[in-house]
Order: C-alpha cells, then structure tokens, then sequence
C-alpha cells in the first residue's frame, strides 16, 4: 500500500513537473523559448486612441478597409446591429498588431501614430455640401452608444489618458478633417473617455474679454503646442496654423471651426492645460 502510494503521489509529481515545464517553454521548430522569467520593466504599445470617419456606408467602407491600401483595428457602423442587447461592431485587426490608419501623424511628440495607436472607423459620409452652405452627416444615437462603449473598454484596459483621445484632424491637420464637428467628444467625456474643458475654467482664463476677439497668435500657438499638437510658435497666421486652430475648434468648439485665433479658443486651450497638463 505505502509503495503504491508512494507511486501515485511520484507520478503525480512528475505530471506537476511536466505541466510547469509545458507552462512555461514554447517549441517553435528551430529553438525552444523559455518563458519563466518576466521582466517588469514593459508597457503596452497601445498609447493613444484615433477616431476617425469612414466618408462612405458600412457596405463601402468594409470593402475599403478590409483592402490593400488601408486598415483600422475597428469599424463601428452607424446602425449596428444587436445581439443579447449589445451592438455589434467589426475588429478588422488585433488590437496588438499596427493598423494603416493615421497616415504621417503626430501627437504630443510622437510620430507616426500607426505604431502606437488604436484605431476606429465610424461609418459617417462627413461634410456634405448643400445649397445653404456645408453641413455635417450626423451620428446617431444607437452608433454614438457603440462608440462609447468600445472606446471606453480601450481606454481602460490601455489607461489612456483623456488627452490622448483624439482624432484623425488633431494628429494630422494639414491633412484631415475627420472625424468632423458633428463627432460626439462631449457625449464620450461624459462617460469618462477623452477630455473636455470646464465651463468655468473658460470663463475665468477668458477674463472678461469679447468670445470673438483677436488673441495673440504665439500664445495661442505655444498653448496648443503644449497640449499635442504639432504646430510653429512663430507668431504668424498662416494656413498651416489655420487648419491646426480649427482642428482644435472642430473637436472642442464644433459650432464656429473657421479657424480665427479667437480669445474663446485661446481660453479653451488655457482651460484644457490647466486641467489636464498643469
């Protein structure tokens, strides 16, 4: 009895023994890597989160995306479908693989966004040109739930900062114009994913001054520089400052993005570092 015991509890050892081993090696054909050790001193690829729009139907876009040319890790549709009481949106590409999707980009000093990023697409066709001037496709509410949804489930497994929610407009500007004023930044910092200003903040760094006045163009340049995006702080209104201007008003003044260098955007811009980047 005591050897057949002995025998139960060896064998058992060495199955223990085995499993560890299978645990914790890797045979990959020319070598066998060995993975007991873990070095602590890692962190995630993913940084940033990238919104952008697709400017075509779910149909369309699939297609595209799904090409040679260009590739995003998810597409939200604009009616998704439901399933269990959930919607339903499309991953294209695993999230730790790098998607073609932000092109020559910068934020808060690191290029190419590609590598470091997390992208979604959002059916939208954008702006659309009527005989009143432009206006802009909009998103509804059952694709805005979507959104929400997913993009807080990235930030809080990555812990991405709220400032590192952007759009394909903030981190190439000169390029883009996506995901447009009409996205729901406010509806998605309401539920605890990306940045927004405190009304009160704006009131007080806009100090008494006319909503619509000239601001100084270098404060306004270095402030937006400070928060991420890529821009001179010369002091000249060129058309390359212009379009950073109205990225920054498309995503936290939607209603007037003309790009002006306006006191109201210079208190925003004020607001926003003070809260987030003091």
């Amino acid at each position: 009895m005591k050897r057949h015991r002995f025998a139960l509890l060896a064998g058992g050892l060495v199955c223990a023994l085995l499993a560890a081993c299978s645990s914790t090696q890797i045979d990959r054909g020319a070598y066998i890597a060995y993975t007991r050790y873990h070095a602590p001193s890692v962190d995630s690829r993913v940084r940033f989160l990238v919104m952008h729009y697709t400017q075509s139907g779910e149909a369309r876009s699939l297609a595209v995306l799904t090409g040679d040319d260009v590739s995003v890790h998810y597409v939200v549709p604009d009616a998704p479908r439901i399933e269990n009481g959930e919607p339903v949106v499309y991953q294209l590409v695993p999230e730790t693989e790098r998607a073609w999707h932000a092109g020559k980009s910068e934020w808060q000093g690191t290029t190419e966004l590609n590598a470091a990023s997390i992208g979604i697409e959002n059916v939208n066709v954008g702006p659309i040109d009527t005989p009143q001037g432009r206006t802009w496709a909009p998103y509804p509410p059952a694709q805005v739930d979507a959104i929400v949804k997913l993009a807080k489930d990235i930030v809080t497994r990555y812990k991405i900062p709220p400032t590192r929610v952007v759009g394909h407009s903030d981190i190439a500007p000169q390029r883009k114009i996506d995901p447009g004023p009409a996205f729901p930044w406010r509806t998605l910092y309401d539920n605890g994913v990306g940045a927004w200003p405190d009304d009160a903040m704006v009131a007080q760094h806009l100090a008494g001054r006319d909503p619509k006045s000239p601001a100084d163009v270098a404060a306004l340049q270095q402030k937006l520089q400070r928060y991420g995006y890529e821009i001179a702080t010369d002091g000249v209104l060129d058309e390359k400052t212009r379009r950073v201007i109205a990225a920054f008003q498309m995503h936290f003044r939607p209603a007037d993005y003309a790009g002006n260098p306006d006191a109201e955007t210079d208190a925003i811009a004020a607001a926003l570092l003070e809260k987030y980047l003091p």
